[in-house]
């Protein structure tokens, strides 16, 4: 089972325990979709598609041995995404900006389908990171190239 699924499972039986679920609605863990918005809000600018592969290189990560477990566990790793490191504040003021990042979060701990088709990596199209020889491209999504 995914981590999506394994998120989507633990957090509804707790929710339908508390009674607050109801068996037409999906819940998420709050947590992991606060953690995993916020990535968005701050790395993926533009397009739900965009926001979405953002995303699912999170998830992505969180399944692979090779990084922290869970969402929270990937974003916090250090600076493995520029804004955790930036100084700047990790307040998600833009309400727009802070509805589509945790639109997109809820959906693809749901189940989106991953546009990526399982990278793990990713930069802006803009930058010429010196590692990105050494990984498989998968393509460019909304201004961010993305590797396996």
């Amino acid at each position: 089972m995914s981590l999506a699924a394994r998120i989507f499972a633990a957090a509804f039986a707790l929710l339908a325990l508390a009674g607050v679920a109801r068996a037409t609605e999906p819940a998420v863990s709050s947590a992991e979709q606060a953690c995993l918005a916020e990535a968005i809000y701050f790395e993926a600018a533009g397009s739900a598609e965009s926001r979405a592969a953002v995303a699912h290189v999170i998830l992505n990560r969180a399944e692979d041995p090779s990084f922290p477990r869970g969402v929270c566990g990937v974003v916090r790793d250090g600076c493995q995404f520029s804004y955790r490191c930036s100084g700047r504040s990790l307040a998600l003021s833009d309400p727009k900006k802070r509805s589509g990042a945790l639109k997109t979060a809820e959906a693809v701990l749901t189940g989106a389908p991953d546009p990526t088709r399982g990278a793990l990596f990713f930069h802006s199209a803009r930058a010429k990171p010196g590692w990105f020889n050494s990984r498989k491209r998968v393509g460019e999504i909304g201004g961010n190239v993305f590797y396996r």
